[in-house]
Order: C-alpha cells, then sequence, then structure tokens
C-alpha cells in the first residue's frame, strides 16, 4: 500500500489547493478519519483491519470544517512559474521547472525589487540576453503584465496542468467545473 495517497477536500468538496496538489498519505487519512476530523468521500479497494476495526483506505476526504484562506499567495519561485502558465515570459515558450528562471523586469542593480509585479519566469537564454536592461531597453516586450495573483487565478493555471494520471475517484473532484462531453 506504500504510495497510496488521499485527495484531501475543504469542507465544500473542493481541493485544498490544485498545485501542488492537496494530498494525505493513506495513514494521515486513516487517521484524520479515525479522529473525527474528515469525511470519507471515496475509498480505495484495499481494507486496512486493527483488532477491532476495519476500514477501506481513504482515497477522498472532506474536511469538517472550512479552512479559509487569506487570499494572496506565497511569493515564491513556484508561484512566478505558475502564475506565468510556466511560459517563458519574453519568448512565450514552455519550459519544466528545472529549466526556468526568474527575471527581474527592472533589474535589481537600478532599483528593482523582488517583488510580484516585478519578477517573471524567463528561459535562461532569454533572461541572459536581456541582461542587465528593462524589456523595452532590449528590445524583449513581456508577453503579459507582472501582477500579484490571486490564490483564485493559480488555481485556475494549477487545473489546466494537474497531472492527468490520478486516481478515478479524484476526477470529479477535481474537475467538477469542466465542461461536460455531449
Amino acid at each position: 500500500m506504500s504510495g497510496l495517497q488521499t485527495l484531501v477536500l475543504n469542507a465544500d468538496y473542493r481541493p485544498l489547493s490544485y498545485h501542488p496538489l492537496s494530498l494525505w498519505s493513506w495513514k494521515d487519512a486513516v487517521s484524520a478519519l479515525l479522529m473525527g476530523r474528515v469525511n470519507l468521500v471515496e475509498h480505495y479497494d484495499r481494507v486496512v483491519r486493527s483488532p477491532s476495526t476495519e476500514l477501506h483506505v481513504p482515497s477522498v476526504v472532506a474536511l469538517k470544517r472550512y479552512v479559509t484562506f487569506n487570499g494572496r499567495p506565497a511569493f515564491t519561485r513556484y508561484n512566478i512559474y505558475l502564475r506565468d502558465g510556466f511560459k517563458c515570459q519574453y519568448c512565450g515558450d514552455r519550459f519544466p521547472t528545472p529549466e526556468l528562471t526568474f527575471d527581474h523586469v527592472m533589474p535589481r542593480s537600478r532599483g528593482g525589487l523582488t517583488e510580484w509585479t516585478n519578477v517573471v519566469a524567463a528561459c535562461a537564454p532569454c533572461n541572459m540576453l536581456k541582461a542587465n536592461r528593462t524589456p523595452q531597453e532590449a528590445g524583449m516586450p513581456l508577453i503579459q503584465d507582472a501582477l500579484e495573483p490571486s490564490i483564485r487565478l493559480l488555481n485556475q493555471v494549477a487545473r489546466r496542468v494537474t497531472p492527468a494520471s490520478v486516481h478515478h475517484t479524484w476526477l470529479d473532484y477535481l474537475y467538477w467545473d469542466s465542461e461536460l462531453e455531449k
């Protein structure tokens, strides 16, 4: 059973986060279930047993208490890449995370700050080409302005990049607002 994970939903049955996907180990999910902190929504075919209890291993659980968010995402390298859709904001090409860097739109050496409105995802070649210049000076306009995203925006982007290989019991909760097939 190693490797089994449980999708964690908020009390409104939406994932706590999409990227990274809100997952617990199956053991943590069983503990939370036994402590009464979550409701069992879906389960795997596997069972865990104690001398007095038999439980299906949870594949989806929902918190009993709604968790609110302050609406401001953490300013992290990964969230910058997520906001920008894992695309270089100069050439527009998509890259895996290890191949991305971040670039200061107004270079730090010229007073630019490391904040949402001055940092964008960039590939290494574009970052080096732009160098210590503004996008205008380098003749490299930004594809989109650097703005502070909301958690909602990051979740919208994350839903588009959520891995396709998820357990079938998770699909209704990850893609509940996607268009239905005819």
